[in-house]
């Protein structure tokens, strides 16, 4: 999946000259928590989240200050280099930057570092829902099988036996063996178990359900 496929193209933007207050105000009014900065043709220079606005805001007990203070200029306050990205980045690659650099949202830009998008957080975790097939009614199935070219086809085989629709499929290591993989299917059926037998029969280990109290959950 690439990142154009689920960022949003209607982003809320200010220039450098822009206040404080100006910020502050955009931020309730469109219940975001990032603006990003751009000059004039739209380059991105900085972004700003309400965190750094909330730190900039006077404190409720200094009311005589509050307008000298929300009147400064955003770009007294924003970040800056900021990390970008490309609308034909996949998906699953931006989720590595969001984890590594801890931050919660990523402008989209193209050519010239023109913003034309924005992916938050938020974003990513609907994103990564709707890859796991958890948004659906379904079943889960975690297979434990030997790391080896052609298992993959072997095993899904004995779901198109049962005609049982895959709603999504996960691999991802067992424990710190090499030699073995697990399969993680979401299959479209609330009765699984005439494939978990099916599974079984033909010599496949299964971690989930792994059993008759977990089948039965």
């Amino acid at each position: 999946m690439l990142v154009e496929e689920i960022m949003k193209t209607e982003v809320i933007a200010l220039p450098p000259t822009a206040t404080i207050k100006e910020a502050l105000h955009l931020l309730h009014k469109h219940k975001i928590r990032h603006i990003p900065i751009v000059d004039s043709t739209k380059e991105v220079i900085g972004i700003v989240s309400d965190r750094d606005v909330r730190d900039a805001s006077p404190s409720i007990f200094e009311k005589e200050s509050e307008a000298c203070e929300l009147d400064h200029e955003i770009q007294t306050i924003m970040s800056q280099p900021v990390i970008t990205i490309h609308p034909l980045d996949f998906v699953e690659e931006i989720a590595k930057i969001f984890y590594e650099q801890e931050i919660a949202c990523l402008p989209v830009v193209r050519k010239n570092n023109k913003l034309v998008g924005i992916i938050t957080e938020k974003d990513m975790l609907y994103t990564m829902i709707q890859l796991t097939g958890t948004h659906v009614q379904s079943s889960h199935i975690e297979v434990k099988v030997p790391h080896r070219p052609g298992i993959f086809p072997e095993v899904t085989s004995i779901f198109g036996k049962r005609k049982t629709n895959i709603i999504s499929v996960l691999v991802y290591p067992f424990k710190d063996n090499p030699n073995y993989k697990i399969l993680v299917f979401r299959i479209q059926t609330m009765n699984p178990l005439p494939v978990i037998q099916d599974l079984r029969n033909a010599g496949y280990e299964l971690l989930w359900p792994n059993n008759i109290a977990g089948e039965n959950r």
